[in-house]
């Protein structure tokens, strides 16, 4: 056989790989999961060019390919994070409470700050160089009432190449006066920053009303008409955290049927959008989701540490009308970046509902789940070719205490069940964006220092 000429635009990882092929909620894990022992996956010009057994594979490499071998570790597609707020890092890990305590002692003091460029470009660098620490590749991202804060965020993010979605906060009132746009301005803003960067790269904005009692109608209806005349953007807000919050949606929104309702009359549900939580909702609400393609972010770290409640995934994949479903880590309430953390308690939420969560579809929701949330699993979430190549690379011996668990391991689902209750940041070994490296844990971060 005659070998390929060689091709400077090409790299090879080898080692075991998983992936998803589909919905294991809906269509079964055993027709989903793609896991191949010894795999190569080919990456070229940013996409992943072919996938297979690694003896079959690399004598058709083209010459001169190099090959990162990745022995004892397994190769996934990269974590996508389905809602965080990077403004919040300074107050992660403060004192948990009530979400609405939450917001009036630690959230609103905090996102004031982001009116200084300079701490709004420091916590933006920090934001991006702890995902990829952490293996996420993808994210949708609040940002604060600030332009510069979306401007900040995005002009780093397209320097790393990365697929991100993020937006200006909408909120025009019930919050500090220096937190508070108007429904005209908050439009203005809006629509400047679609036309600056919407489709840029990777890049895709959020149409950011925060949540339902901290807009007036005027803007909710601003926010809609936005959509309407953008309507490839996404959207992104909060529902159902807190039984507090939705009495007081029903106080301030008297004539709708119940919270998922409000957004709806706004024009504010469809294909790309997602809405945090959604943790207390009746049948009607998850049916209007499926009716709609509406998607929710589950975020267990975050629910678990405000008390807010216990979010039900059965419910929400039920077969005969299944919703779109992701993970997100929620920073600041979330309380690690983790996704592998985040996979855990997932999974204790599970187990309180008396439903467990295997850790293959913990994954699934991780990854792929994450992509089909926001509407982009025809892009990222899945190893195969023609997707682009953002890719995480997880050690199954990052610890010691790990290295001896997996000497015990008889199985996949062992496996990846220790991965996820004793894995951390220190699991991510490499991160993958676009094809090109952007995080190497054996050997510093020097792949992003310059772009960071």
């Amino acid at each position: 056989m005659t070998q390929p000429a060689s091709d400077s635009s090409c790299i090879a990882l080898r080692g075991d790989m998983l992936s998803f092929r589909g919905d294991p909620f809906v269509d079964g894990l055993e027709a989903c999961l793609h896991y191949q022992q010894d795999a190569l996956v080919l990456l070229r010009d940013g996409r992943i060019d072919a996938v297979g057994p690694a003896t079959e594979l690399q004598p058709q490499l083209p010459a001169g390919t190099p090959v990162e071998h990745y022995p004892h570790a397994l190769i996934t597609a990269g974590f996508v994070d389905t809602h965080v707020h990077y403004p919040q890092l300074p107050i992660l890990g403060a004192r948990g409470l009530p979400l609405l305590d939450w917001l009036e002692r630690y959230t609103f003091p905090a996102e004031q700050a982001y009116a200084d460029l300079d701490h709004t470009r420091a916590m933006a660098r920090l934001y991006l160089t702890e995902n990829l620490r952490n293996g996420i590749t993808s994210a949708a991202v609040f940002c604060t009432v600030h332009p510069q804060s979306v401007d900040a965020l995005f002009e780093i993010a397209q320097g790393l190449d990365m697929r991100l979605v993020a937006g200006k906060v909408l909120m025009d009132r019930h919050a500090p006066p220096a937190l508070c746009d108007t429904a005209q301005s908050g439009y203005d803003d809006s629509a400047a920053l679609i036309a600056r960067w919407h489709g840029q790269g990777r890049l895709g904005y959020a149409i950011t009303p925060r949540f339902a009692p901290s807009s007036t109608p005027e803007q909710l209806e601003a926010a809609g008409t936005l959509w309407r005349e953008h309507p490839d953007c996404f959207v992104q807000s909060h529902l159902s955290e807190n039984l507090a919050e939705i009495a007081w949606v029903r106080e301030l929104f008297p004539d709708a049927r119940d919270y998922l309702d409000v957004y709806d009359r706004f024009g504010l549900l469809g294909p790309r959008a997602i809405y945090a939580h959604g943790i207390h909702l009746c049948e009607r609400e998850y049916g209007r989701c499926h009716d709609s393609d509406t998607a929710l972010a589950h975020c267990p770290t975050s629910n678990l540490f405000l008390g807010s409640g216990l979010f039900d995934l059965t419910a929400a994949k039920r077969a005969e009308r299944p919703v779109r479903v992701g993970l997100g880590t929620d920073l600041g309430a979330g309380t690690s970046f983790s996704m592998l953390r985040t996979m855990d308690e997932a999974g204790k939420v599970a187990q309180l509902r008396d439903a467990p969560l295997s850790p293959a579809h913990a994954l699934y929701l991780a990854t792929r789940g994450g992509a089909h949330a926001l509407h982009l699993d025809d892009r990222i979430g899945s190893i195969a070719p023609g997707m682009e190549a953002d890719l995480a690379v997880l050690d199954l011996r990052a610890t010691p205490l790990m290295a001896a668990r997996m000497q015990h391991v008889d199985s996949l689902d062992e496996a990846l069940a220790v991965l996820m209750t004793l894995g951390d940041d220190r699991v991510v070994r490499a991160t993958w964006i676009a094809g090109v490296k952007r995080h190497d844990r054996d050997h510093g971060e020097p792949v992003t220092r310059r772009i960071l």
